[in-house]
């Protein structure tokens, strides 16, 4: 058997010689995984010009049809370099409402990849006669017609004057609302790929003021509840205050005041692009 004295020096010998060798025990440098570049653009289906704005790019992990994809890599440049590991990926390439995507499968090197996108664009403002309307005080909600249903399905809601509206080829239906009472207006618009349709929706409106005074011309009542009706009895809006105004279509209708516990009634009429206080004097 060993001494005690003999196993420590062998072990001081061979923490020595580890020591005075280190490049027979250090771990070799790990071998980097294979990767591959993607080269992205996005071309209009039609004419093949390339789209050189307004596109989200996103990378997802291929994993098969039955388990949702993994996000690895996004972009909002017109031309987008990705350096991704080997493997299956989808590229999502949206411009606006509109997209296109392709599965691709690369191992290295690189690749390049022109999707194209069948897309145009809607352009919508709003006017009453040759007044055009300012765009906080307008509204637009773009609907796909689904059979005989014009408004079938919602694309966007709340959209402003004046914006870009990037869209699928078709057609669609368009609503218009002036303020957020009843001016409404509609139209049936259709999108064509690479060019942008800019229509410009016509009201039949006016702004009216509403006021309780004790006399004609007289100071309004502050705190004053108001009820606008169709001559039918429709509730078309409601407002508090000295003189709240709102945005009615042209045509008649029964105003109702409500002050310190008493009522108070008139009938107006709205003519298109006349605004216009419209006073209940209350009577004792």
């Amino acid at each position: 058997m060993w001494s005690l004295s003999l196993l420590a020096a062998c072990v001081a010998t061979s923490a020595w010689a580890q020591s005075a060798t280190p490049s027979l025990t250090q771990t070799p440098p790990p071998i980097p995984s294979s990767e591959f570049t993607l080269n992205a653009s996005a071309a209009f289906a039609d004419s093949g010009k390339a789209i050189g704005s307004g596109l989200v790019w996103r990378v997802y992990e291929d994993r098969g049809d039955v388990t949702q994809p993994l996000i690895v890599a996004r972009s909002s440049a017109p031309t987008p370099r990705f350096n991704l590991p080997s493997g299956n990926y989808i590229v999502h390439v949206a411009y606006g409402y509109a997209s296109a995507s392709k599965r691709i499968s690369a191992q290295s090197g690189t690749l390049t990849e022109r999707l194209p996108i069948t897309a145009g664009a809607l352009r919508l403002k709003g006017a009453v006669g040759d007044s055009p309307i300012a765009q906080n005080q307008i509204s637009f909600s773009v609907y796909v017609p689904i059979g005989t249903n014009s408004e079938g399905r919602l694309v966007l809601s709340n959209g402003k004057a004046g914006d870009i509206i990037r869209l699928p080829e078709g057609s669609y239906h368009v609503v218009s609302t002036y303020g957020d009472a009843n001016a409404i207006m509609r139209a049936d618009l259709k999108v064509e790929a690479g060019k942008i349709t800019e229509a410009t929706l016509n009201h039949r409106a006016a702004i009216a003021t509403l006021k309780l005074v004790a006399s004609a011309g007289g100071e309004a009542f502050a705190g004053t509840a108001f009820s606008v009706l169709t001559p039918g009895g429709d509730v078309i809006r409601e407002a508090i205050g000295a003189f709240p105004s709102v945005t009615l279509a042209e045509g008649d209708y029964v105003l109702i005041a409500r002050h310190d516990g008493k009522v108070y009634t008139r009938e107006f009429k709205v003519e298109s692009g006349l605004n216009r206080d419209f006073e209940i004097v209350a009577t004792q």
